[in-house]
Parts: C-alpha cells; structure tokens; sequence
C-alpha cells in the first residue's frame, strides 16, 4: 500500500516543469511543491513519531513541523514559504518511506502501526487525487499519470430504480477494519421507500438544463446559490464553452467536443440542486445513497462493502484510478450494478447528497483531530468516489465532503424522485 501509493506521487511529480512546482496562488488548491512535501510529512509525524500514549517525538530534519503541518501553516503563506527545491524534497519522502519499512522490517504490523500507515497512505491517496484537480484548474498537462483502459459500455439505462427503504445500519462496524472517525459507528435509522435514478446525470441532460435557460432562472436557485451565481457569473459549469450551438469542455489544456452519455462532472452543490429543480427531482439523502449501495432486496441485515457485492474493485466493475482516466458513459459498468440495479455507484464522479457533512451519534475524534471535526456543519456530503480515486481507499461508508461552492473538484450528480 505505502509502495503503490507513493509510485501514484512520484508520477505527478515528474511531469512538472519547474515553473509548476508552486504555481499560481488559489484559494482552492495548494502549491504542488509544498502539497507533495507535506504528503512525507504527514508519514513521518503519524508513522514515526506519534507514540501510543499521544507525545511526539522530534522530526527527523529540523523545521518540516513549520513548514508542512497544514492545522499550523495559514493556506495563503505555503506559497511564500522557504520550501526546500523539487529534488530536496522527493529526497525527503524517500527517507521517510525508508524509515518506515525500517520500523515495520522491525517490530512488524503492531496494532498502532497497521492504524497509521493505513492513515498515511489514504491521506496520500487523497492528495493524489487533489494533484489531478490542480492539473485541472491550472491547465496543466497531466502527463503519464493514469493508464487509460476503455470502458466496457452496456445497453443503455433509463429510468429509476424502485428501492424499498427500511430500517437499516448507518455507517461503519469495528469489524470491517480501518475506517475514518467520520464513518462511525453504524447506527439504526429508517429509509423510506423511494426512486434512484440508475445512472448519473449525463453532460446531455445537464445540457438541456443549460440550453433552457437554467443558469438564468432564479426561481430554480436557492437564495445562497443565486448569490453564488451571480458572484462567480456563472452561466455554464466550469469547463464547457459552447460555439455555433456545439459544446466544448477543456481537459487540462485541450478543448474537446462534449461526450453527451459521460457523466457531467465539476459541478457544485448549488448548481446540481438547480439541475434537480428544473428537472422536478431532488438530490438524495446520505442515508439513501448508502442504502441503495450497500443493501440488497431480503438482506436488509447484511451490508455489503461495496455496490457489487464484497470482491474487490477492478477496471470491469468501476471507472477507478487505473481505469479509463476521465468519466466514461454513464451506462458503462454494468457488472458494478447494486444489488437495486443502479449504476455506477462507484466511480466516474463523486455524487452530491443533499445533507451537510455532520457527525453521527457519540461522534469522537480520531487522533488526526483535524479531519473531520472542523468541517461539520458547512461542507456537504459527497458519495461515491470518481475515475480519480484510488480503489482501496473506497467503501460503501466513506463519506467524502466540500463546501457547497466547489466545482474544481471532480463531482457530479444522480437524482431521486420527489417525494
């Protein structure tokens, strides 16, 4: 896991320039060059020094703490730090990676250590997927970092799924191993029946919300989306252009034709709630979502770990990292049905829920405080994972989480039907 993860790193950064290594201050992502140091950091500080009765032990190079530990170094200083160059600090991760196989060659897969090298390599695969975003945002080109496989696409789908709803467990069970503090514990709650779509929503559909004017209606937005909206004047989501009547949407630096049955993609919170007005839809509850992918029709007792079943992720059954490498076909993917015959449950985007990221019942906080409790209250929820995500970072109760605001995230959306 530490290998596979930190290859995915080292693949970003070879394809930057050195005019990349920092580039552009934004407010929504971080400097490559100190975002890839802070990934060593953060290994280092939770696999080497944190100690099982919470004192930390001294860094093993003087000043990182200053420099990469993002709960203490302000978001707009980490591009006027004094970062070591690109070559120091790959240097850097190398020695802390060394260190760590050291420690595991040494005292083998203790408890505490299995709980913070699996810590440190999911944080680091969350980052990698943040590199393909800042690519995105800043134009730049992605080089060789994913592998493109072409996707196995199906008869088409259409329609809703009829899911029954009841009573089932919310979140994480100790006995599925690692989990974040966010997911637990499963708690009880009741599902109503309701209609999921089978499929995302498709760059086609949301076109049709674009070409009727939706951006423009007021009467679809909610008064902090109108007031996003206009802020941002926004009239398209953010990388489409349309001339002579077609449209265009830039990957990195290249404007292609829009595909229309792949899944629309870095659109926001606010933009997917007026897609679902216009549409007279609704997005669903966190609960539903995780019902419909993780329940089947007579085992309401039974939680599967993903939307197939318990076998692990693969290029047939989801648009993964290591898969097509941008979304595919919404009707791609059939073998990654649920159990309620809905598609793409995993994969392609990451799906916007209508709830605000909160904690479950007898929330308490993991030692990495900074994960979760800071944002409850004012991100939204998002389900799913995208062609970015690393596939064992993924399980039916990973809640993933933004501010309402952000589409340079790779996001999109499916719908359910009104109540």
């Amino acid at each position: 896991m530490l290998g596979q993860a930190r290859a995915r790193t080292l693949s970003y950064a070879r394809v930057l320039p050195a005019n990349q290594w920092l580039g552009p201050y934004l407010a929504i992502v971080n400097p490559p060059l100190w975002e890839i140091g802070h990934v060593g950091w953060f290994h280092e500080y939770w696999c080497l020094r944190y100690r099982a009765d919470g004192s930390v032990a001294p860094p093993m190079t003087e000043g990182v703490d200053v420099l990469y530990n993002s709960a203490i170094v302000p978001h707009a200083e980490r591009w006027r730090l004094a970062l070591p160059p690109p070559e120091a600090t790959l240097a850097y991760l190398e020695k802390v990676q060394a260190a760590i196989f050291e420690r595991l060659r040494r005292e083998g897969p203790s408890e505490h250590m299995r709980y913070f090298v699996q810590l440190a390599v999911f944080h680091e695969d969350m980052h990698n997927e943040a590199f393909i975003y800042t690519l995105q945002t800043h134009g730049y080109e992605s080089g060789e970092a994913l592998t493109h496989v072409a996707p196995c696409v199906d008869e088409k789908l259409h329609g809703d799924a009829m899911i029954a709803g009841g009573r089932f467990m919310l979140g994480a069970t100790p006995e599925v191993g690692f989990v974040f503090d966010n997911e637990k514990w499963a708690h009880e709650v009741e599902v109503k029946p309701f209609q999921m779509a089978r499929t995302a929503v498709s760059n086609s559909q949301f076109a049709a919300f674009v070409r009727d004017g939706g951006y423009m209606r007021r009467e679809l937005w909610c008064e902090a989306g109108w007031q996003w909206r206009k802020h941002a004047q926004a009239d398209l989501p953010l990388y489409w252009k349309i001339e002579t009547d077609q449209i265009f949407e830039k990957v990195n630096r290249e404007w292609i034709a829009l595909d229309p049955d792949a899944a629309v993609i870095h659109v926001n919170w606010y933009e997917a709630q007026a897609y679902c007005r216009w549409a007279e839809r609704r997005l669903p509850s966190e609960m539903e979502w995780e019902f419909a992918a993780s329940t089947a029709p007579g085992e309401r007792t039974r939680k599967r770990r993903y939307p197939w079943g318990d076998a692990p992720p693969s290029t047939a059954l989801a648009n993964l990292f290591g898969g097509a490498g941008r979304t595919v076909s919404v009707h791609a993917h059939a073998a990654g049905d649920s159990a309620w015959d809905v598609r793409q449950m995993f994969g392609n985007t990451w799906e916007w829920t209508r709830d605000w990221f909160n904690p479950y019942p007898g929330f308490v906080c993991d030692p990495y405080k900074e994960y979760s409790e800071p944002w409850f209250g004012n991100h939204k929820v998002l389900r799913g994972g995208c062609y970015a995500t690393s596939a064992g970072l993924l399980r039916n109760t990973w809640r993933n989480f933004y501010t309402p605001d952000r589409r340079d995230v790779l996001a999109g959306f499916r719908t359910c039907a009104l109540d």
